[in-house]
């Protein structure tokens, strides 16, 4: 229970909130601003003056804490400070959108509506999760600031995770690593992302986020020291030349670390770039260019750089208007060290992502059409042509949202940048849709290349076009950009719509020949003897030759036997809905469950005593971690078959966990390794493979435990093995 605060104390609290916020947001303000954020804040306070949040504090405190990260860590304006306060009234209260468009005006209501239809987390299932993140980006390409004030909410939802119960935190949670994170970073909101990815990992991996959280703290005195020696010169060179500048080291998120050791299957000691140094630099507009070379220049004349991991985003900004220059050097102790060399201007856009832009808008310094607003007009372009399924429509989305970039040229020197991994087909159909709807191939490089060919940074591409050529469907292999797939179904299905009128033409004539009527019921005797299960599939097969018309005769008309008719085939929700029957609020895993059918998932073999969840398909249930590759997906786009699961208390049951060591090889390691194993603890193993190489060895053995207690007591005395330098759990693919 929270402790009883005074009314007097509430209102204090919420008053300091408030003088915070004007405080922070003073220097943006204009005349009569403070007044509208006034009006606003008490209509606000007011609308949920009865309304408490999970944690017992006021409700207010939330839209005030959402307006503060607006202003503070995005650096947006009035408009949506307005906007962050009332963003619940409309949903909460009886409050319309017409009586904010009266009193705040028509953009604060515009966002407000966007955002209202956004709220919440969706429980119900694939298609109606994904409709609704389909309408948020409708909104997006409206006002991107309902994404901003979104993103603003979910940051402030996650940081106050705490007082929700355990299956609203793994919903909200992955829910926000799969679009919410994304998008922060494709907006570039680079602080806010690495944020929402380390919270996800907080509430869904809590164990591995507090281990690598402590080891980063213990090593933090280390690496102050050692960031210290490392500036010193750069230091001093930079004072002697007389520029103006800041210099900080910056930690890698919590997150990252984990993804880096999970990718290159290390610990944590051999993540060599825990941190980067940023060098920021006070330069006008002009000279920004040329003031980060010579930088570089200063860096490496005291370091030396790794040539592979130079990354100049300074002359080509990312998509998401992103500029900088990173270089990768070694330092004196014999450690690469990452440093981001930029000007104040690139720091804030990296830092406060789209809202940035405008501020800079008039300077000159950046395009009016940054790569940002392109991408947003891709984004509309995409939602207005995109006819494909909701669930669809989201994948594809967010594939374009965290891939990396490729640049090539027209033949006239127009850069073109698209998602990596694209093709020249791709290419095409970003110059034209009716480009790439009659490509026939490309000159790359002078050199005549397919349409699959990929593109790599710095072609120069050449379309080559012919009235005759048509897509066919093997295309949709060979693009991976949402424009060009989009472009390729339309034409498929309407040049299926006109050949499938063929098809019924001819029908008709085949029917009138052989003197049978043509009634439904003939008619779906046809659709069960060829087995087709619909009218336009049919029509469509017989117009290309895969039916052949000549087949049809009167006999199957007048067989007695009966033809199985072909229903339509029924929708995934459908089934999923009567698999589930009554879903119960807590599914107990252990021994006594052989009332319903559930399997332990192999991509990650979860052993009692892990956070655990059911996932219902067809076969039963499926028990996965929380942690599981698998999870994110999972919860996000099925919620409505994600159930609560935990382990009872075992008796002795075997679960299969993997185990991998590493260390320095020696005779006999082997033997006393399997000793322990079998003989200290009562653990039976079922199968063991150690490779070593050059004095190392790895290994990976596959043990029956009881549960994770079991496993971590067999793991901690693998640890104090003579030789053995690692040793860590493992998720195995193929147990």
């Amino acid at each position: 229970m929270p402790p009883v605060i005074s009314p007097e104390a509430e209102r204090q609290e919420i008053l300091r909130h408030y003088r915070r916020l004007l405080r922070t947001a003073k220097p943006y303000l204009k005349d009569g601003d403070p007044k509208l954020i006034k009006k606003a804040f008490n209509q606000s306070l007011e609308a949920h003056k009865e309304m408490r949040r999970k944690s017992g504090e006021p409700y207010i405190l939330h839209p005030l804490a959402v307006a503060q990260i607006a202003v503070e860590e995005i650096g947006l304006g009035t408009t949506s400070i307005v906007a962050a306060l009332l963003h619940d009234v409309v949903e909460d209260t009886p409050t319309e959108i017409s009586d904010i468009e009266r009193e705040f005006g028509t953009k604060v209501a515009r966002i407000i509506d966007g955002l209202t239809k956004i709220s919440g987390v969706f429980e119900y299932g694939t298609s109606e999760q994904a409709e609704n993140f389909r309408k948020m980006l409708l909104t997006l390409s409206e006002d991107v600031r309902v994404i901003l004030i979104k993103i603003a909410d979910r940051l402030h939802n996650m940081r106050t995770l705490d007082s929700m119960p355990r299956h609203k935190q793994l919903k909200i949670a992955s829910e926000t690593l799969y679009l919410y994170a994304p998008l922060a970073h494709r907006l570039g909101l680079y602080t806010i992302k690495s944020e929402l990815e380390d919270l996800y990992l907080k509430f869904t991996d809590t164990e591995t986020y507090n281990d690598i959280k402590s080891k980063v703290r213990q090593s933090q005195a280390a690496r102050n020291r050692f960031i210290k020696e490392f500036v010193q010169p750069i230091d001093d060179e930079l004072k002697a030349q007389g520029f103006e500048y800041e210099i900080k080291g910056r930690p890698k998120s919590i997150y990252s670390i984990l993804k880096k050791m999970k990718k290159q299957n290390i610990t944590f000691d051999e993540v060599y770039d825990l941190f980067a140094i940023r060098v920021i630099l006070d330069v006008p507009p002009e000279q920004e260019k040329a003031a980060c070379w010579q930088v570089y220049s200063i860096v490496t004349d005291f370091y030396q750089p790794n040539p592979d991991r130079l990354r100049d985003w300074v002359s080509t900004p990312k998509a998401n208007g992103y500029e900088s220059l990173h270089t990768t050097v070694m330092s004196r102790a014999g450690q690469w060290v990452e440093v981001q060399i930029r000007s104040r201007r690139m720091d804030d856009i990296a830092e406060k992502g789209y809202a940035a832009h405008w501020k800079y808008k008039d300077t000159g310094s950046i395009q009016p059409e940054s790569s940002l607003e392109g991408w947003v007009n891709k984004v509309r372009e995409m939602l207005e042509s995109n006819n494909s399924s909701a669930l669809e429509f989201m994948d594809e989305f967010r594939q374009n949202l965290f891939v990396k970039e490729v640049y090539a040229f027209t033949p006239k020197g127009k850069l073109v940048i698209l998602p990596d991994k694209a093709t020249a087909l791709d290419f095409a159909f970003d110059i034209h849709s009716q480009i790439g709807l009659h490509c026939l191939g490309a000159k790359v490089n002078q050199k005549l290349e397919p349409l699959s060919y990929q593109l790599h940074n710095g072609d120069q591409v050449e379309i080559l076009t012919s009235h005759k050529q048509r897509p066919t469907p093997e295309w949709l292999n060979y693009v991976i950009t949402t424009k060009a797939r989009s472009k390729i179904k339309d034409f498929l299905r309407d040049d299926k719509r006109a050949k499938a009128e063929d098809g019924r033409f001819l029908l008709e004539k085949r029917m009138e020949n052989i003197g049978v009527p043509f009634t439904q019921e003939n008619f779906n005797r046809l659709l069960a003897y060829f087995n087709v299960a619909t009218a336009q599939e049919f029509y469509y097969r017989l117009a290309i030759g895969q039916v052949d018309g000549r087949t049809i005769r009167e006999s199957l008309f007048t067989s007695d036997k009966p033809v199985p008719s072909v229903l339509e085939p029924k929708t995934f929700d459908n089934e999923v809905q009567k698999i589930r029957g009554v879903r119960p609020d807590m599914l107990v895993v252990g021994e006594h469950t052989d009332k319903f059918n559930y399997s332990i998932a192999r991509c990650c073999n979860p052993i009692p005593g892990d956070d655990v969840f059911g996932f219902e398909t067809d076969q039963g249930l499926i028990i996965h971690r929380t942690s599981c590759p698998r999870a994110v997906d999972l919860m996000s786009n099925y919620g409505n078959r994600i159930v609560r699961a935990k382990w009872t208390d075992q008796l002795e049951l075997a679960f299969l966990a993997g185990i991998r060591l590493k260390g320095s090889d020696r005779v006999g390691l082997v033997n006393d390794v399997t000793r322990i194993i079998s003989t200290s603890l009562k653990v039976n193993m079922r199968s063991i493979t150690i490779n070593a190489d050059d004095g190392i060895f790895e290994g990976q053995i596959m043990v029956f435990v009881n549960d994770t207690d079991h496993l971590n007591k067999l793991i901690q005395r693998l640890r104090k093995v003579n030789g053995v330098l690692q040793v860590e759990r493992f998720d195995s693919q193929h147990a």
